[in-house]
C-alpha cells in the first residue's frame, strides 16, 4: 500500500510540471499583445515596454519560466498587476467561500445522487426509475445560470425564503452559512447530482446480474443488506470515479455559480483577473485549482486500494 501511494505521488510530479507549462504559456499564448493591452490604449510606447518588461516578455520562455517555478516553489505567486497585492493573499482572501461552496456541493451531491441511483437499480424499469432518469437528464441539460437564476427567483424573490446572494462566513453562525449556499451548491451541483445518479444506477444494474446476488437470496438476505453490503460494495469502484472527475465540473461551475449569486470567492477573482487581464492572477488561481484536480485524482486512486486491495497498477 505504501508503495503503492508513493509511486502515485510521484507519477503526479510529471504531470504537474505539464500543468505549470501550459499555465505560464497563457501570457505567451494571449491574442495581442499582453503589454499593450494591460498599458491601455493611451499609453505611450516607453509605457507599453515598462509593462512588457515587468511582466518578463522581454527574456527569454525559458529563462523566465525557471524564475517563475522557482517563485511558485518558494511560495510566491506573483504580484497582481492591478491591486498590486500579492496573488496568494488574493487567494486567501477568497478561498473560504468557494471552498465552503463546493464541499457543501459535494455533500449534497453524494448525499442525494447515490441513493438516488441506488433506488432506480433497485425499482429498474419502474416508474420511480423512469422519474429519476428524467430527473437526472434535466439536471445534466440544463446549464449551471439557468438553474441557478431558477432557484433564485423561485425561493429568494417569490418565496422570500432565502437570500439572493452574498456570503456569510460559517464562523457566524451555521444557520446564515446554510442559508446563504444553499441555492448556489443546489445550483451548482444540478448537473453533477445527474451525473453521480446516472453512473450509480448503471453500476448497480451490473452488479445486481451477478451471481454472487443471486446466491445472497438464495440464503434468505433481505434486500437491504444484498444492496449495501454485496452490490454497492462491488459497484463503488465507478461511483468514486466519477465523483473524481466531476470535482472538475465543480471547479468550472463555480465560477458561473458565484457570478450568478454574487460570492466573493475564487471564481469573481478570476473572471474579475481575466477582463482585466491581470495575468498573474490568472495564473494563480488556474495553477491552484489544476493542483486541487491533481490531488483529488490522486486521492481517488489511492481509495480504489481500500475499496479493491487487488487494484495495483
Amino acid at each position: 500500500m505504501l508503495f503503492y501511494a508513493a509511486k502515485r505521488i510521484i507519477y503526479t510530479i510529471p504531470v504537474m510540471l505539464v500543468v505549470a507549462i501550459v499555465v505560464f504559456s497563457l501570457l505567451y499564448l494571449a491574442p495581442g499583445d499582453p503589454a499593450a493591452v494591460i498599458a491601455g490604449e493611451q499609453a505611450t510606447p516607453q509605457q507599453v515596454e515598462l509593462v512588457r518588461a515587468s511582466l518578463g516578455l522581454d527574456r527569454p520562455f525559458l529563462v523566465r519560466f525557471l524564475e517563475w517555478i522557482g517563485q511558485i516553489l518558494s511560495g510566491d505567486l506573483g504580484t497582481s498587476i492591478f491591486s498590486n497585492l500579492p496573488v496568494s493573499q488574493l487567494i486567501l482572501q477568497r478561498i473560504e467561500p468557494t471552498l465552503s461552496l463546493m464541499v457543501l456541493t459535494l455533500i449534497i451531491a453524494v448525499g442525494l445522487a447515490v441513493p438516488l441511483g441506488i433506488l432506480a437499480a433497485w425499482q429498474h424499469n419502474t416508474k420511480t426509475d423512469k422519474c429519476v432518469m428524467t430527473f437526472a437528464a434535466f439536471g445534466f441539460s440544463v446549464p449551471v445560470f439557468v438553474v441557478g437564476y431558477s432557484l433564485a427567483y423561485v425561493f429568494a424573490v417569490q418565496l422570500k425564503w432565502l437570500p439572493v446572494q452574498g456570503f456569510t462566513p460559517i464562523s457566524q453562525g451555521l444557520g446564515p452559512f446554510l442559508r446563504n449556499l444553499i441555492l448556489p451548491a443546489m445550483a451548482l451541483g444540478s448537473a453533477y447530482i445527474a451525473l453521480i445518479a446516472r453512473i450509480t444506477r448503471a453500476a448497480m444494474l451490473e452488479a445486481l446480474a451477478q451471481d454472487y446476488v443471486r446466491t445472497a437470496r438464495a440464503k434468505g438476505l433481505n434486500q437491504f443488506m444484498i444492496l449495501s453490503l454485496h452490490v454497492f460494495k462491488n459497484a463503488a469502484l465507478p461511483v468514486v470515479t466519477v465523483v473524481g472527475i466531476g470535482v472538475a465540473l465543480l471547479i468550472s461551475g463555480s465560477v458561473i455559480t458565484e457570478s450568478v449569486f454574487a460570492i466573493p470567492g475564487l471564481g469573481r477573482l478570476t473572471v474579475d483577473a481575466i477582463l482585466r487581464r491581470d495575468y498573474p492572477v490568472i495564473q494563480g488561481v488556474v495553477l491552484m485549482f489544476s493542483m486541487v484536480y491533481v490531488l483529488v485524482n490522486l486521492a481517488v486512486d489511492l481509495i480504489y486500494t481500500l475499496i479493491d486491495p487487488r487494484i495495483r497498477y
